[in-house]
């Protein structure tokens, strides 16, 4: 978690682009990170030129030309300002400036580079470029964990802002997914709602932690950089962000691509065995833009069934999913949301239920929610769906959201994983298993409070004539008080 210095310094650099004017958060992120960018490329090449010197190393990446050494970080940072607005600028006949050598520079400097077509340079002083400029040199950035920090930081400040009804999952959400699901060195990770790539950061941090030693395996290491993370998303400043994200967690060359997920350009299926999502929960489709074989699951123009179809559609035989839903997919009661709780229910394996809290998205939604896990058989395979009932999360549920102790994600990720020791656990504890037999009953309604039982406390009040003599005697004290009152005043 950032702290001291380095969050010091980030609200430094955001105080100072607001205070010149720039105040959208996008904006702000981008144009930090085009910054951020330029400087890695230049220690990137920098750290390979010393290799050269001291080992005869050949230098792989090499983003700047010997004639293009005033476009480079440690060169311009000593100009004035005005020398420096000119260089990112203004393009000269034997250069490019450094805004447009930074979009055009080579696929080698990651996945970043692909999607910096569309990218604008919003800067529009000199005086806030060299002052951005001096701060981010400041900023300490050869560690991988610190890079990783200072991002997430700055995407946290995104928070007071959604978009089309997606809002940014809490990070202990996300972990709490990925523990739930469990990532494994072959998997192949998606996120077809990806965003600004937080579960694909998540799922990476994860494979850090548990799997180190198979980062020695060629093998693993090629698959972690390249295939394992795919994220898809419609909107071309998330794409930005999302690539810079995984550039700034060393994940270099992830399948991120710019398309509508739901529309008829998406024909990936069968190709991932680990979805991890937060698709977007407000949004109506004209059938006529939607995939002609998610309409085949369930007919709807709502996309958080949608996406539940494009899911099966995406996953491999086996493969797992993790998903945020609107507690309306759970319970509603139209022919859509029966067919595609039908569909995971009946014809693949329905895992689990877990019912969150409805402050989790504060503060900037009260939305509830759930997080739906499944797996894609394609043969059914539901016995019983094991159901928690989450009452916190490690934060108060106001928009404060300040930490607190109470929390039930240990317990969820502990249980979930010995759900069958949950067969002699009641309806009145925070978590239980149901038959498939009485789901199909209830008409596949997957809401916890269809099921769960609730234990009234007996409370015993005095009669009614205790009660009537105890307000009377209330009465006359009271009418003893304004008679000593009156005579005071008389």
């Amino acid at each position: 978690m950032i702290t001291g210095e380095l969050k010091s310094q980030v609200d430094k650099i955001w105080e100072t682009f607001w205070t010149n004017g720039i105040s959208n958060p996008i904006t702000v992120i981008e144009q930090f990170n085009y910054l951020l960018f330029i400087k890695s490329l230049d220690a990137e090449q920098a750290a390979a030129e010393k290799r050269f010197l001291e080992l005869k190393v050949p230098v792989k990446n090499v983003f700047y030309a010997e004639d293009e050494r005033e476009l480079r970080w440690q060169s311009f940072k000593f100009k004035t300002p005005e020398q420096k607005f000119d260089l990112f600028t203004k393009s000269a006949d034997d250069r490019p400036s450094v805004f447009e050598h930074m979009k055009n520079v080579g696929n080698d400097a990651g996945v970043f580079a692909k999607y910096m077509k569309g990218a604008v340079f919003a800067i529009d002083k000199p005086r806030l470029l060299d002052q951005v400029i001096t701060l981010i040199d400041k900023i300490d950035t050869k560690d991988r964990d610190t890079l990783g920090d200072l991002y997430e930081y700055m995407l946290s400040k995104l928070n007071t802002s959604k978009r089309l009804g997606a809002f940014r999952t809490p990070r202990h959400i996300i972990r709490m997914m990925i523990d739930l699901v469990q990532p494994q060195q072959t998997d192949i990770i998606c996120d077809p709602s990806c965003g600004t790539a937080g579960f694909l950061v998540g799922a990476s941090e994860y494979m850090r932690e548990h799997y180190k030693d198979d980062f020695f395996d060629m093998n693993f290491f090629e698959h972690f950089h390249g295939k394992m993370f795919n994220g898809l998303e419609v909107d071309p400043s998330m794409i930005r962000i999302a690539a810079m994200n995984m550039q700034q967690h060393s994940i270099k060359m992830p399948e991120l691509r710019s398309i509508d997920a739901l529309s008829k350009n998406n024909e990936i299926s069968d190709a991932y065995t680990v979805i991890l999502a937060n698709p977007p929960f407000k949004g109506s489709l004209d059938y006529n833009d939607v995939e002609s074989s998610l309409l085949q699951t369930a007919k709807t123009k709502k996309t958080e069934i949608l996406f539940l179809s494009l899911m099966l559609r995406m996953l491999k035989s086996g493969g797992r999913a993790a998903v945020i839903v609107p507690d309306g997919v759970l319970f509603g009661s139209s022919k859509a949301h029966k067919e595609i709780r039908k569909e995971i229910a009946e014809n693949h394996k329905l895992d689990a239920i877990i019912s969150m809290p409805s402050g989790v998205f504060k503060p900037y939604a009260g939305v509830s929610t759930a997080v739906m896990l499944f797996t894609k058989t394609e043969t059914g395979g539901t016995d019983r769906v094991w159901f928690y009932d989450m009452q916190a999360e490690g934060y108060t549920l106001d928009d404060k959201r300040s930490p607190q102790e109470a929390n039930d994600i240990p317990d969820i990720i502990a249980r979930y994983h010995n759900a069958a020791a949950a067969t002699d656990r009641k309806r009145t504890d925070r978590s239980f298993l149901v038959p498939l037999q009485e789901i199909r009953d209830n008409d596949y309604d997957l809401s916890i409070n269809r099921y769960k039982e609730i234990v009234y406390e007996e409370i015993e009040y005095a009669p009614v004539a205790e009660i009537i003599a105890d307000i009377e005697a209330l009465d006359k004290e009271r009418q003893g008080v304004l008679g000593n009152l009156k005579k005071l005043i008389g």
